[in-house]
């Protein structure tokens, strides 16, 4: 695992298209008050996840989103904290925000703000902004706009196609047109999972065959490597000469959200150090297992991370005569 525990830090750029206030209500000391609970405030969104494992995990990472309204501000704030660069762009309407209720050992969504489409202007300044940050990083990742109406899918197609022009890695996590429009320009690694790929009709079933077959589709296109993450179950790396599957230590997930978005972090940060595809994806899927045995999404031990990917082992799919091309 030399090339994932080198000291190189790598630098990411991470599209954050839909930042979001987080109010999770948790349950309170019983001292008297019955109703009493603890109420706590966080950072989220796909892509501030994201971006928040990356940093404990070495990376220098600078977040480039709208962000604007009474949710931006504290948004903005609360970054600091965190130690994530920001490159912000004005959002007149203002960032969205959930509030959770997970007094009963689960989330349940009390309130959802949900945040208006970015405009035309700014749009053009949210692209710009990607743009020239990508360009000085050594790898940008692509995290999906909630809703996806937020963020038009030609605006990730142009985003990748020019940034691939100068060779830079991407990583995008999609799901939806979304990926559909990013796969076209060719990233180097396109994380879905399996529902995804269902749900956008690019995988008639869940099994190991059809999302395989999903998998080389894509491939075809330009992506070079398709991350196809299957809930419990082994992820699926393809690529263009092989198809494997990511074994590790099977773990008790205490929260199950938040594992896909530690797994594109971990493969971004070590592509961003200079390893393979195959280690990257061994430290994404240490990232994503290690993440659900904890309570807040993104979040994770570099030196426990990185020892959990040398459990990871890679398996090659056993493929039937109808899985290899002419066959039948």
């Amino acid at each position: 695992m030399e090339q994932q525990t080198g000291t190189h830090r790598p630098k990411l750029c991470v599209l954050t298209p839909t930042p979001l206030l987080m109010v999770e209500i948790e349950p309170g000391q019983d001292d008297g008050y019955p109703q009493n609970a603890d109420i706590h405030l966080h950072p989220g969104g796909q892509g501030l996840w994201i971006a928040r494992m990356a940093s404990s995990l070495g990376a220098e990472v600078t977040v480039c989103g709208p962000f604007g309204g009474e949710a931006g501000a504290v948004l903005l704030h609360m970054l600091a904290e965190e130690h994530l660069n920001v490159r912000g762009v004005p959002y007149n309407a203002g960032n969205g925000a959930y509030v959770h209720d997970r007094r009963g050992g689960h989330r349940q969504s009390l309130a959802h703000m949900v945040p208006p489409q970015l405009t035309r202007h700014e749009l053009d300044d949210l692209y710009g902004t990607v743009l020239v940050e990508a360009l000085e990083a050594d790898v940008l990742i692509l995290a999906g706009a909630e809703p996806d109406r937020v963020l038009p899918p030609r605006f990730l197609a142009r985003l990748v196609r020019d940034v691939r022009s100068v060779d830079k890695l991407i990583v995008a996590d999609l799901s939806g047109e979304a990926a559909k429009a990013a796969a076209a320009e060719g990233p180097t690694v396109l994380k879905m999972s399996h529902e995804e790929l269902r749900d956008a009709g690019l995988a008639a079933d869940d099994s190991v065959e059809e999302l395989q077959r999903a998998g080389r589709r894509l491939v075809a296109q330009g992506v070079e490597a398709m991350l196809i993450s299957r809930a419990g179950e082994p992820t699926l790396l393809v690529t263009a000469d092989s198809s494997r599957l990511l074994v590790g230590p099977v773990v008790t997930p205490l929260d199950h959200q938040g594992a896909g978005d530690s797994m594109t972090a971990g493969v971004a940060v070590a592509l961003g150090r200079g390893a393979s595809v195959a280690d990257a994806a061994r430290l994404g899927a240490a990232a994503g297992a290690l993440n659900v045995t904890r309570r807040g999404l993104g979040t994770g031990r570099r030196e426990q991370i990185e020892r959990f990917a040398g459990r990871i082992g890679i398996e090659d799919v056993v493929e039937t005569a109808a899985d290899v091309p002419g066959g039948g």
